[in-house]
């Protein structure tokens, strides 16, 4: 069995420009064949079995996968030769850039190199030529990035408050970054996943039974790294006002605790207000919430992250009891090795190199 260079993931874009370079009739047909050397090689196929379809050598995949690897898709087109003369002008580039800049054609909702090439067919440009002269002014219409916009007018106090407990925290006091991780599948493959061996990956059945789902509730301590947690079947204000209930009995009494909310239902219903807000809890909890759509500032989400990479993206699951049996075992085993996650921003204006 063939041995794999490294695995390859694709993006959805990635994906969508290799094809259009393998459909297209115009493309070069080295072009073509690179893109089918890194689709192949990302359904999991070894370098001698992308040789045998592709009609190549095992090395010759080796080679294209790896330089995938490291360049993506600029690295499938030919290195420039120097003193090579330009093909097509500058007005000819400037009617390229023009029209990437401008709306899709319908029903497109992006430019694609075919569709760029379509578009300016009386230069005569292949699409794979269309892409060479993107890459070369690193214009890349069929990429996109999303962000999201925090309106919230009091951003910078709220952010300066939480920030504050993360570098000094009260004293005879507890931070807790609080949220949940709802959703949580209960889920097997359809047909018993093969494991890995030497020159194959992990295979997976892409369909997949649902058994259920179960809720996370996490109380994270910012300054020991520990967690207080626990599972419920849903996530609505009497769970997490249960889970508070949990904390606050976790928690030796004597200590003042400070939760790290965001802006979730749960927990700024009036039910969770009026738990807080209880004279005979309201002096034990105080209650910090980032600002809107800046979920990102509470220092639990960190922790989720690790238990979905770790846990839940590849686990196999055959009912709930058995994903939450799972979940309890990752965090105990978690705290006991737990620290406190690094805050690297010192305060200083950030400069560039």
């Amino acid at each position: 069995m063939g041995r794999t260079a490294g695995s390859i993931e694709l993006t959805v874009e990635e994906r969508d420009t290799l094809d259009s370079w393998v459909r297209a009739s115009s493309s070069e047909q080295r072009l073509v064949e690179r893109a089918r050397i890194v689709l192949l090689a990302a359904d999991g196929l070894t370098n001698v079995e992308v040789g045998e379809q592709l009609g190549v050598t095992r090395q010759t995949v080796g080679k294209w996968r790896e330089r995938f690897r490291e360049e993506r898709l600029d690295a499938l087109g030919d290195a420039r030769r120097p003193g090579r003369p330009l093909t097509y002008d500058h007005d000819d580039r400037l009617q390229i850039v023009k029209t990437v800049t401008t709306e899709p054609p319908d029903p497109d909702s992006y430019w694609t190199s075919q569709r760029v090439a379509e578009a300016v067919a009386d230069l005569g440009i292949s699409a794979s030529q269309v892409w060479r002269i993107l890459s070369d002014l690193d214009l890349k219409p069929w990429q996109s990035r999303s962000w999201l916009t925090s309106h919230d007018p009091d951003f910078w106090e709220k952010a300066s408050d939480v920030c504050g407990l993360y570098l000094n925290p009260p004293e005879n006091a507890l931070v807790l970054s609080v949220d949940e991780k709802t959703g949580m599948q209960a889920k097997t493959p359809t047909n018993p996943t093969k494991r890995a061996k030497p020159g194959l990956v992990e295979r997976r059945e892409f369909e997949y039974r649902r058994n259920g789902t179960a809720a996370l509730f996490a109380a994270l301590d910012v300054h020991s790294g520990e967690v207080i947690w626990d599972t419920k079947d849903r996530d609505r204000s009497v769970q997490f006002i249960s889970f508070l209930e949990h904390v606050d009995q976790a928690t030796p009494p004597d200590l003042t605790i400070h939760l790290i909310l965001d802006n979730g239902a749960s927990h700024t219903s009036k039910q969770t207000r009026a738990w807080l807000e209880d004279p005979s809890r309201a002096d034990r909890f105080q209650v910090h919430h980032t600002p809107t759509h800046a979920s990102w500032l509470n220092q639990v989400e960190l922790f989720f992250s690790i238990l979905g990479r770790r846990l839940l993206r590849r686990g196999e699951f055959g009912s709930v009891p058995e994903l939450v049996d799972k979940i309890t075992g990752f965090i105990t085993d978690y705290n006991q090795k737990a620290k406190p996650f690094q805050w690297t921003y010192e305060g200083k204006p950030l400069k560039v190199a």
